[in-house]
């Protein structure tokens, strides 16, 4: 049985979100952030030596990174679904956005949270930070026009790979200077599967405003 070892308000938050979308089984051992630091709790060491989340077990196979999490739940559990079959143009590209997330995307939004924090300390890097959302959400919000999914017309795991990139940018309260990336967020927390993985996952302050 795949199990998801889950943060709350964290990155693996999308992996049950993946996990609900294709119906496949899979359990949830749960972990809690510390209520003053906000790490996560050391227990999750013993699954990966980082001690992060999302880390997945699956039988023998331990795996941490959202991105090759998802490939490889993707690609065992999807059979063809939410993603480009292999060889195909499309799947070059699809690929490219399981990288991008976090390989470029996430590196801004995380600059602008932990120096945001320093003060005026910090106000000598924000213009920079500031260029480099503006350079990638830009391009995200780019990619969306005149579609409703990464890909095209239809959902798949690289929807899912990206989603906490726009909603990061929505918590930074910025989703208003990317339209498109606003109304891409909104729908696909309003799919079923998004709902129930959040029923599932528990506090997830990322989630549909109320």
């Amino acid at each position: 049985m795949l199990v998801v070892h889950h943060l709350n308000d964290s990155r693996s938050q999308r992996i049950l979100w993946l996990l609900e979308e294709l119906g496949a089984p899979y359990e949830i051992k749960p972990y809690a952030r510390d209520a003053t630091t906000r790490l996560a709790p050391p227990e999750l060491k013993q699954v990966h030596p980082l001690g992060k989340s999302p880390v997945i077990t699956d039988g023998d196979i331990t795996i941490a990174e959202s991105g090759a999490i998802v490939d490889y739940i993707q690609r065992k559990y999807g059979a063809g679904r939410l993603g480009p079959p292999a060889g195909e143009a499309a799947s070059e590209k699809y690929k490219e956005w399981l990288h991008y997330a976090e390989g470029s995307a996430m590196l801004p939004l995380m600059l602008n949270m932990y120096v945001g924090r320093l003060g005026e300390a910090g106000a000598p890097l924000q213009p920079r930070i500031d260029s480099e959302i503006a350079n990638h959400l830009g391009y995200v919000n780019a990619s969306l026009e005149g579609r409703d999914w990464l890909m095209g017309a239809e959902l798949t795991a690289a929807d899912i790979q990206m989603s906490f990139v726009g909603e990061v940018l929505r918590a930074f309260g910025r989703q208003d200077q990317y339209p498109n990336v606003k109304a891409w967020v909104e729908r696909f927390q309003a799919r079923p599967a998004y709902q129930a993985a959040l029923e599932k996952g528990g506090p997830y302050n990322l989630g549909p405003r109320k």
